[in-house]
């Protein structure tokens, strides 16, 4: 029976020579649902309305590029025969931190040319990146990747899982052979659509500008770590080191030591629903208007 198991279709739909991989549809629906949600909150802090439209044009291209790059360098052994293959994105091969990379590098630029505040920007994206990373990694399960160790099909089921799942964790893993493997695309997904309903509520907690961006960093990673210890496909730097956890450990590392820099000398002044939110007056001017009456 298991031998008759095919994997689902890569390709979502043809028109004429034109051929869409489902990888490629479900990152573009993560970007789109992403730039929705930020949009809407975007005319609710008061910046221009048509900010992340123009940031995305310059963000987008670059974040795909970053992460291709940063995949194809510590996945250079499969490329260096046929460099070609390097640009076949739609066979797979975007690494998230490299992506997060170039599109941060992009923000600090379109920040500064704008006149606009890094950190809100960063803020209003965090819940925006985190589900988009989250529909994206379906495109790894189209792919057949981005998979943890064998297990079998009982396990799979005692996850209640849909038998459309269970079938596509059926591999052909080119170290261990055909079997079942674990849906670590799936953990991550719903890691990340847990850390976006946090970011969700971080947002009505009023934490300092750059911490919800911080929280993002620090929730994503700490996800990211141990689910990367679970997955075959990992990138490594040498023999033994996943470089997606040794990333995973500096960027925790990182955003706590910036947020308590940032409370402590006094940077992070401002909170998230400081500025007035569709010419209304903040929660913080109401209750200070409330006071004065009394």
């Amino acid at each position: 029976m298991e031998e008759t198991i095919q994997p689902l279709s890569r390709i979502a739909f043809e028109l004429g020579p034109i051929t869409v991989y489902w990888y490629g549809l479900l990152i573009g629906l993560g970007v789109v649902v992403g730039y929705l949600i930020a949009n809407r909150e975007t005319e609710q802090r008061g910046l221009p309305k048509d900010t992340f439209a123009d940031l995305l044009i310059w963000a987008l291209p670059i974040a795909i590029i970053s992460a291709r790059i940063y995949y194809v360098i510590f996945r250079w052994e499969h490329y260096v025969d046929n460099p070609l293959k390097a640009f076949a994105i739609w066979e797979g091969g975007l690494a998230i931190h490299g992506g997060l990379i170039g599109g941060v590098a992009t923000v600090i630029v379109f920040a500064r040319r704008r006149g606009l505040s890094f950190w809100k920007i960063l803020d209003i994206a965090a819940p925006s990146i985190i589900i988009a990373q989250a529909i994206g990694r379906w495109g790894n399960f189209m792919n057949q990747e981005v998979y943890g160790g064998p297990v079998s099909r009982e396990f799979l089921e005692s996850l209640m899982l849909p038998q459309f799942i269970i079938n596509q964790m059926y591999i052909n893993d080119p170290i261990h052979g055909l079997g079942y493997y674990h849906p670590t695309f799936l953990y991550e997904s719903i890691w990340n659509i847990l850390g976006f309903a946090l970011l969700l509520w971080l947002r009505r907690v009023n934490l300092k500008q750059g911490e919800i961006f911080l929280s993002y960093v620090i929730w994503y990673s700490i996800g990211r770590f141990y689910i990367e210890g679970m997955r075959l496909d990992n990138l490594m730097i040498g023999d033994t080191l996943r470089t997606a956890q040794i990333v995973s450990i500096v960027l925790i590392v990182g955003a706590v030591i910036l947020w308590i820099y940032r409370r402590k000398t006094g940077l992070a002044s401002k909170n998230y629903l400081d500025e007035e939110v569709a010419g209304k007056p903040t929660a913080g001017q109401t209750k200070a208007k409330k006071k004065k009456k009394k």
